[in-house]
């Protein structure tokens, strides 16, 4: 049977955008290497989760590795726990957080992500102090915060007489809860933040809304007087002054195993706690990596000599890349066309030099769009190409939303291209 390489550019879609005379960042960069990935295969275009929703990050990988969102009702904050190492047990509460900086008053947001500045070293220094000095005092309970990656969180909240919901409200007003349980992006977001409200009548909602802003109220006041941020300011930085939490669950998902689904053994690769939670949570083999050492070309090249080894032992390997994402968010267009290239050089450009694509099949796409002129997810669809492994190509030639649009694989939704990847894999 062939091998299966699944590669996912976190963010990678786009729109026209003036400061790139009319041009995606992909269609303005030069991707030599994915356009001849495209013109020996099908193109496309799909809906990470379906049209009209904006998904956030854990909803639309749930959605392209073949499971139904709708069906298994995700809620990040605990696959954030998950993917962290944290031990999690059901009528627990866990929240994705971010390190933010707000304004005086403490109301209003001035920074979501702390000018995107913050080392993980300098977060950990920070959680340190919230876990020492934070307690909480509504019900008898306890707590584990945990930073991750730059300025992301996970909070695990403990009651210790009875459960917690996480039926409850976000604290950061750029994401709101669907019907579903599951988070999406708000298309315009407003910088006051949110108290935690319950979404229903139930003890466990209360409480849980109650401890959640008991959390952030203490927390803040550690945070704002810490010295780390008292220097930060000194040198002209954003302080990390406060926890904007969201996507509170209170319940393990339970998956099918990919093995189960499939009959592949699969690897999953991923820089972030997110989508190394849903990876094990699918039963998942983790292929570790080192952190981003911030050289890119290095990271990237490094990331093709371990898929190439993972694909030795595996089936396949699942392959989320965080680059394109983070510039798509500040708006810095030719930043994300300048990280596209580095992807296309230094990961495929190592990787097709020595993959042999008659005996695998590779798709590449991205799990949604993160338009620079929108500095938001939306529900645009994404560019998607499989090539190898005997597929037969269409007429496109280059790899873009616009020549996707042209591509024989037509508009699908997420869920759908999984079963098509296995179907094409043991054709």
């Amino acid at each position: 049977m062939r091998k299966l390489l699944y590669v996912v550019l976190d963010g990678l879609g786009d729109l026209p955008t003036p400061e790139l005379n009319g041009k995606t960042p992909l269609e303005a960069a030069k991707t030599p290497n994915m356009d001849s990935l495209a013109r020996k295969g099908k193109t496309g275009l799909m809906y990470p989760v379906r049209k009209g929703v904006a998904p956030e990050s854990d909803v639309a990988v749930i959605s392209i590795l073949g499971y139904d969102p709708f069906k298994y009702h995700p809620a990040r904050g605990v696959i954030e726990a998950v993917g962290a190492g944290l031990d999690f047990k059901d009528g627990e509460l866990a929240l994705r957080c971010n390190f933010a900086t707000v304004d005086e008053s403490g109301k209003f947001i001035v920074d979501r992500r702390v000018g995107r500045n913050l080392t993980t070293e300098e977060a950990g220094k920070l959680a340190e102090a919230i876990n020492r000095e934070v307690k909480l005092a509504y019900k008898p309970s306890e707590f584990i915060f945990k930073n991750t990656v730059a300025h992301r969180a996970v909070l695990v909240i403990r009651r210790l007489e009875g459960k917690l919901s996480g039926k409850i409200t976000n604290v950061d007003p750029a994401y709101s809860k669907t019907l579903e349980g599951f988070g999406v992006a708000k298309s315009q977001p407003q910088t006051k933040i949110e108290k935690c409200f319950p979404l229903d009548d139930s003890e466990e909602a209360r409480v849980a809304a109650e401890l959640v802003n008991e959390f952030i109220e203490k927390s803040y006041k550690v945070l704002k007087n810490h010295e780390l941020n008292l220097r930060r300011v000194k040198e002209g930085k954003l302080p990390a002054n406060f926890i904007l939490a969201r996507d509170a669950g209170d319940t393990v998902p339970k998956f099918p195993s990919f093995q189960e689904l499939y009959k592949v053994k699969f690897g999953c690769m991923a820089d972030m706690p997110v989508e190394r939670g849903i990876a094990l949570l699918c039963g998942m083999e983790e292929v570790p990596l080192p952190q981003s050492t911030g050289d890119l070309k290095a990271d990237y090249s490094l990331r093709a000599e371990k898929t190439l080894e993972a694909l030795e032992s595996l089936d396949g390997v699942y392959i989320h890349i965080k680059g394109p994402d983070e510039p798509g968010h500040d708006g810095r267009a030719k930043e994300k066309m300048r990280i596209v290239e580095l992807i296309d050089e230094f990961y495929f450009g190592k990787l097709l030099a020595k993959l042999n694509l008659e005996e695998t099949l590779i798709v590449v796409t991205a799990d949604h769009a993160t338009p620079c002129v929108i500095k938001a997810h939306t529900d645009d669809p994404v560019p998607l190409l499989i090539s190898g492994g005997g597929v037969l190509a269409d007429e496109v030639d280059v790899f873009s939303e616009k020549a996707c649009r042209k591509g024989k694989l037509g508009i699908i939704n997420g869920s759908e291209l999984m079963p098509l990847l296995i179907k094409l894999l043991k054709d």
